[in-house]
């Protein structure tokens, strides 16, 4: 009886050394005075609006997408969780971040605190994203307006309240962190069409379906999907979603908001719109570009009503 009740304690500690270890949150990059230098604001503008932070981190109920006091209900299988503030407020916003803060939360989904974030902010999508567009991104977000408050904690259930759980999840669904370099064998246009597509603009995030644990089904990836508040259903952005639609279509959509057929682009895809909307011409072209080039994949069969 002794030596199976040391047996089990081995066991129970040595468990719990693994998952302490393997759920250890690990930054992207070291902060670094190099990395404060030489950002650029007015590219951070179009790094801004690519990522679509506005989307979520704008303050509800009012217009202004650099009012960025968060507070946005993002709702989900797991619970719901709220957007917080990042304006350049010093104690409610990340008016104290330095760019290795930005750059961890986005590329590894590590805090400044070092404790993991949720994917409901897409960091398994940003991870790909460059350093210099992370830094031209805090150049911009300096300059926002300070908004007082904080965005109210998470509503979720146990055991997804486990913020250290996360780290297990990482391991098996979010990426390393790694900039996503272009393809010499592809086309500018095409290379930066699928760095927006793959990275800044998270597309694959609402476009692809979940699986129970809340990771992409890598087999239907821009297939469309439910929802993630089970509201709705994001429509399949592969060629087979999109048949019939040109080059010209998709870019107009992404800039009016309108298909081919004159019907408006609706529910979050309009919040997309508008941010899009506000990208040089030539970036919503290499975006179609690369969409007409992804495999036709079938998505998930739609529940009927």
């Amino acid at each position: 009886m002794r030596r199976f009740v040391v047996a089990a304690l081995v066991v129970f500690v040595g468990g719990f050394v693994a998952f302490w270890a393997l759920t250890v949150p690990r930054a992207a990059v070291s902060a670094d005075a190099a990395l404060e230098r030489d950002g650029d604001a007015a590219r951070g503008r179009a790094v801004f609006f690519a990522g679509g932070c506005a989307s979520c981190h704008m303050t509800p109920k009012q217009d202004d997408p650099l009012r960025l006091g968060g507070g946005l209900e993002l709702k989900s299988p797991f619970g719901s969780f709220y957007a917080p503030n990042i304006s350049s407020h010093p104690a409610d916003g990340i008016g104290r971040w330095r760019v290795a803060d930005l750059a961890n939360a986005m590329l590894a989904g590590v805090s400044p605190a070092g404790s993991h974030y949720y994917p409901s902010f897409p960091f398994t999508s940003y991870a790909g994203v460059r350093l210099e567009d992370v830094r031209d991104l805090m150049a911009f977000l300096r300059t926002v307006p300070a908004v007082e408050g904080r965005a109210r904690d998470h509503d979720l259930p146990f055991p997804f309240n486990l913020r250290r759980t996360l780290g297990l999840w990482k391991a098996m669904f979010a990426p390393a962190a790694a900039p996503l370099r272009d393809d010499p064998a592809r086309t500018p246009e095409w290379n930066r069409g699928r760095y927006l597509v793959e990275t800044l603009g998270h597309c694959a995030e609402c476009h692809s379906p979940r699986n129970a644990l809340g990771g992409l089904v890598a087999a239907q990836r821009f297939a469309g999907g439910p929802e993630p508040d089970g509201q709705g259903w994001t429509p399949n952005i592969t060629p087979l979603g999109l048949k019939g639609w040109t080059k010209g279509d998709i870019a107009y959509a992404l800039d009016a908001g309108l298909t081919p057929e004159g019907d408006s682009l609706g529910a979050s895809m309009a919040a997309v719109v508008r941010n899009i909307a506000q990208l040089p011409k030539e970036d919503r072209a290499a975006i179609a570009e690369y969409l007409l080039s992804l495999p036709a994949r079938e998505g998930p069969p739609r529940p009927r009503k």
